[in-house]
């Protein structure tokens, strides 16, 4: 914000004492039209909007040098063209060298005062972190070969990161004795008594690695980065990744694929579109809540706890299509000719109308418009037992519709959630925002035919 009001007035000034003076034989620039005062106050908030969504404001503290000059020039390049030709200054143009000189001026100035704040901060979190003051408290789960390695490139060359200990998750054990700081029963009290920010899963055999989804799932309740090392199989798909040359490649199992530009532009059409939607259809829901109430006895709206980003719960909300006491507190997935249907709800299901209110939870951030579908915690359970990958969904927030529900449909039985699931996971390996796209008009196709079942 500072470094954008010290652009704008010094771009003033600059324009000003250009228009000022005649630069040009026989011509004269006039004073721009425009609102001084209140470009003042829109142009650093304009500013701060494009830097949000070319990603800058998201992981910032883990950026590098050369990613923070990136960043800068390309939000300065948009800032400048936009001011230029979408925001249109007003000036009469009696020369493009005058006016390709400007939009220079203005890239430079922008690229200079923003670049400069932003090195200042860069620079003291390279020096917290190198002095200790900030650091990252690592924990390891596992004692052999592989955890003992990863800790000796921790302690080396992880400027960043602090290993505070290793969490043994058998009676092998490669490293000291006073670095184990417990087992895996002990890993929620571990986890809070030494601040832990993030953990590395570094087993060694197959008959650990068959614990590895168990351990993934019991560290996701708790906020804080989770990664592993690599098998084969995720270096061939490419998912592990090299953040230090000096350190062996680990997977994150808390981190997007998306870049972070896509996250956040992501994110702002999730916003701009819930909000429009609420607001374009609140006839709509205002004539089916009526509909919903005269059909049946019960409350219009229907919540129920599902499980989203990191493993938390929210509360989903929904059009009621079934009658009142339908579960009796027992979980039964709906089919094709579900008896428990309503009238009403039959066709709120076929064109999907029931998920409307699902907006809200996009505007409040428990879901995106895109993503996989949120299930119930008993589900989840019984989706684990058989396909305990199932948590590496947790690291993206659950959607209105995805590739996995396009593809099954409604899912009457585990086996079909299993192969929902399949799909889903393909779909966050390969998150971008064109395939969002594609999957949002493979959407309005089965609303409009009337698929929804």
């Amino acid at each position: 914000m500072l470094a954008a009001l010290i652009v704008w007035v010094a771009f003033f000034i600059f324009r000003k004492l250009i228009n000022d003076i005649e630069i040009f034989d026989s011509f004269r620039i006039l004073v721009p039209n425009y609102d001084y005062f209140s470009s003042l106050i829109l142009f650093p908030f304009c500013c701060v909007f494009v830097h949000y969504l070319a990603g800058f404001y998201l992981n910032s503290q883990h950026k590098t040098r050369i990613s923070v000059i990136l960043s800068t020039i390309s939000s300065s390049a948009i800032i400048s063209v936009s001011v230029f030709f979408a925001l249109k200054l007003g000036d009469v143009i009696v020369s493009y060298e005058y006016f390709y000189f400007s939009l220079l001026v203005l890239f430079g100035l922008l690229f200079c005062f923003t670049f400069l704040f932003r090195d200042i901060i860069f620079s003291q979190i390279q020096k917290n972190y190198k002095t200790k003051k900030w650091t990252i408290n690592t924990l390891i789960i596992g004692t052999g070969d592989n955890a003992k390695k990863i800790g000796d490139d921790i302690e080396k060359h992880a400027q960043q990161n602090t290993l505070k200990g290793f969490v043994s998750t058998s009676n092998k054990a490669k490293v000291a004795n006073e670095r184990i700081v417990g087992n895996l029963s002990q890993v929620a009290s571990i986890i809070e008594n030494l601040d832990i920010q993030e953990t590395i899963v570094a087993l060694d055999n197959d008959a650990e690695e068959k614990e590895l989804f168990n351990i993934i799932n019991l560290l996701y309740r708790f906020n804080i980065e989770i990664q592993f090392t690599p098998r084969l199989f995720e270096i061939l798909i490419g998912s592990a990744k090299i953040n230090k040359l000096e350190i062996s490649p680990l997977v994150s199992i808390t981190k997007s694929s998306m870049s972070d530009w896509e996250a956040s532009v992501k994110r702002f059409f999730d916003i701009v579109i819930s909000f429009v939607s609420l607001l374009v259809l609140s006839p709509f829901i205002f004539y089916f809540s009526i509909k919903i109430k005269r059909d049946s006895k019960g409350t219009v709206f229907y919540r129920q706890e599902r499980i989203g980003r990191y493993g938390r719960p929210f509360n989903i909300i929904k059009f009621r299509t079934m009658y009142i006491g339908s579960e009796n507190g027992t979980p039964k997935l709906s089919s094709a000719n579900d008896d428990r249907v309503t009238p009403i709800g039959k066709i709120l299901r076929k064109y999907r109308i029931d998920e409307i209110p699902q907006f809200w939870n996009i505007l409040k951030g428990d879901m995106s418009l895109v993503g996989p579908r949120p299930e119930r915690r008993f589900y989840i359970n019984k989706i684990t037992e058989k396909a305990p990958y199932y948590c590496l969904l947790y690291k993206i927030r659950p959607g209105l519709t995805s590739w996995g529900p396009i593809k099954i449909g409604y899912s009457d039985s585990v086996g079909k959630m299993i192969e929902r699931l399949n799909y889903d996971i393909i779909y966050m390996e390969n998150m971008s925002l064109a395939t969002d796209a594609k999957i949002l008009m493979y959407t309005f196709e089965i609303i409009f035919k009337g698929k929804g079942i």
